[in-house]
């Protein structure tokens, strides 16, 4: 899953896959299709969509072998009932080791300009490479991985009808890549309100939207946009002794201390507990959080103010947030192991 790491390792996966960085836009199948509001869904050149990446992707996903002693699969942390996340503050990777921050859920990967917290990885294509290398996740390595694929007579024909050669890094990483990409949520109560059904939001969470972007509360600076995240990187003062991690771990700056990636709120509701230690467990203590201006720190964001609700406000403000929720991404069956 998408994690923080050091600088030397993202300078050496930039330098192995800087190819991939090119995009341009191909249609997606019926399950990936997006309303009005979203932009269409971007694909690397190199790797558009087809039935095989896609089937090929997803029996890698939920395929042990990656993790050292093959407990552990890309599913183990990323479950869709808790929209590809986790319901842990932590959950255990290899050797029932601690995954060393909350685990993210994969929600519209495709609009991401970068990826893991300190935004140091460019493609979905190269993150795979992050939790493969972490000694708390997967603790293994590619080569290892594309032996144990080749072990596998289907895996070795699945191979050769999505991408017309043998399993290797560059096809394990690609169908990885595809499935992951058409992670699409789109329809939720809150995106049928954008496109014309007023009536989708309930009197209360309409009543929160106006609160999300009031000057007052101002969550919208920095949750705006379809994803409800502009991905910009920034500290939520929400800590009084924040970990050199972050965006620090990246440029070794000491202004970006503490700092992550803004997260999406989509599906928000299915995302507990928060923060990036999952340290928050409600929504509502979210909100208070926020409410009390945070921490005083220098590196925290000047967008953190601090507001003042009352309790049915916050009650409106949390039905906003629970119409980010989108059913049918959480239980779409297409998505569920075979």
């Amino acid at each position: 899953h998408i994690k923080t790491y050091s600088l030397s390792v993202s300078v050496l996966l930039v330098l192995l896959f800087l190819s991939c960085n090119k995009e341009e836009i191909i249609n997606f199948p019926e399950l990936m299709e997006v309303p009005a509001h979203f932009e269409a869904v971007p694909q690397p050149e190199d790797n558009h969509y087809t039935p095989d990446r896609w089937k090929l992707g997803k029996r890698l996903f939920y395929d042990p072998l990656f993790s050292f002693d093959s407990t552990k699969s890309c599913a183990s942390c990323h479950r869709q009932t808790f929209a590809f996340g986790d319901n842990k503050t932590f959950t255990k990777g290899v050797n029932n080791l601690n995954t060393t921050l909350n685990v993210p859920p994969l929600i519209n990967l495709a609009y991401q300009p970068y990826y893991t917290g300190a935004g140091g990885v460019p493609t979905i294509e190269m993150q795979i490479l992050v939790p493969i290398q972490e000694h708390n996740e997967f603790n293994f390595n590619m080569p290892a991985i594309v032996r144990r694929v080749n072990l596998i007579p289907e895996y070795i024909d699945m191979a050769m009808k999505a991408y017309g050669r043998a399993p290797d890094a560059y096809v394990v990483t690609r169908a990885l890549a595809c499935f992951e990409r058409s992670l699409i949520s789109a329809q939720s109560d809150y995106d049928k309100y954008l496109s014309g059904q007023k009536s989708a939001l309930s009197a209360g969470a309409r009543r929160g939207l106006e609160l999300f972007e009031s000057e007052r509360c101002g969550c919208n600076q920095c949750h705006s946009g379809v994803n409800l995240t502009n991905y910009s990187f920034e500290n939520n003062g929400q800590y009084t002794d924040n970990p050199e991690d972050g965006r620090y771990r990246l440029t070794l700056k000491e202004e970006d201390l503490g700092k992550y990636k803004i997260p999406s709120l989509r599906n928000v509701a299915f995302s507990a507990p928060y923060m990036h230690d999952g340290s928050v467990a409600t929504l509502s203590d979210v909100i208070r959080g926020y409410e009390k201006g945070g921490f005083s720190y220098p590196t925290k964001s000047p967008l953190i103010k601090g507001f003042s609700l009352t309790d049915a406000e916050r009650n409106d403000l949390i039905l906003f947030l629970n119409s980010l929720t989108d059913i049918n991404f959480i239980r779409n069956p297409i998505f569920q192991p075979e």
